[in-house]
């Protein structure tokens, strides 16, 4: 039985198949409209360095008028054009350009992020990396995959992994203080793969890296990679423990034991 709070397995499909298509238009969208130079603006106006380009903008108007056609009583937020509010339980979350600092240097590790929430909850999500050719998405709470140059593979972290075995991937963003970074040189010292915003959650998934730490993610950094996590068998808090859909400072892990234990060391800089 279905619970009221959770997508039926014909629902799930449903919005998976929708997002499936939109990993695939937005990619040729890219390739046919956006894969140039742009030159980015500062969205902090002299408060530290946060880049926005034409791209972001141009990436967000395709995918909300892709929704807002298929679903138009949908609720919809995203990180360029804000909140189009709606009696309805289900909200999609946009982010799209997530790196865009990797996107303004011709890195190709930047994503596409939409996430759709039910009732409060992300449900389904996809990350969508146009420059890789492969996009991540969960057809279930319980399934996900990596669909890379047009070949399917199941997503599944690594579960059996001890604390003295862990690939660590981590990134502050100027958000922690050098004064509390000196107050957890364990996790300092565990940091030693470099953390490319969802890459890195997508290597985890894949079960390439067994932690993920960052600071400061705004809902839509986060609400897309969720159910894919969780569908792939990885856990994610904030770095209280608490649930990681209202962003923060967050912590996803491959199982619980290293995940106790990295809250632990993480405890002294909060």
């Amino acid at each position: 039985m279905v619970s009221m709070d959770q997508l039926s397995k014909k629902e799930f499909k449903y919005y998976a198949n929708f997002l499936d298509r939109l990993a695939k238009d937005m990619t040729r969208f890219y390739n046919l409209k956006l894969n140039k130079p742009f030159k980015p603006m500062n969205k902090s106006k002299g408060k530290g360095y946060d880049p926005v380009t034409k791209a972001d903008k141009a990436f967000e108007k395709f995918i909300r008028s892709k929704i807002q056609k298929k679903f138009p009583e949908h609720e919809i937020i995203g990180e360029e054009f804000g909140q189009k509010k709606t009696k309805s339980d289900f909200k999609w979350v946009i982010d799209p350009i997530d790196g865009t600092r990797s996107f303004v240097i011709g890195n190709p590790t930047w994503s596409n992020l939409i996430g759709l929430n039910f009732k409060g909850n992300p449900v389904v999500g996809l990350a969508n990396f146009p420059k890789l050719n492969k996009y991540y998405l969960n057809t279930s709470r319980n399934n996900a995959y990596v669909i890379e140059r047009g070949k399917k593979r199941k997503l599944s972290v690594n579960k059996k992994v001890s604390f003295k075995n862990i690939k660590v991937a981590g990134a502050f963003h100027g958000w922690l203080s050098l004064k509390k970074q000196s107050k957890i040189p364990k996790v300092l010292k565990l940091m030693q793969f470099p953390c490319f915003d969802a890459l890195s959650y997508a290597h985890f998934c894949e079960g390439k890296i067994d932690i993920v730490l960052q600071c400061q993610n705004k809902i839509w950094d986060v609400h897309a990679l969720i159910p894919i996590i969780s569908a792939a068998g990885g856990i994610a808090s904030n770095w209280k423990n608490g649930d990681a859909k209202h962003g923060g400072s967050i912590l996803v892990s491959a199982n619980k034991t290293i995940h106790k234990k990295m809250l632990k060391l993480l405890k002294p800089a909060l």
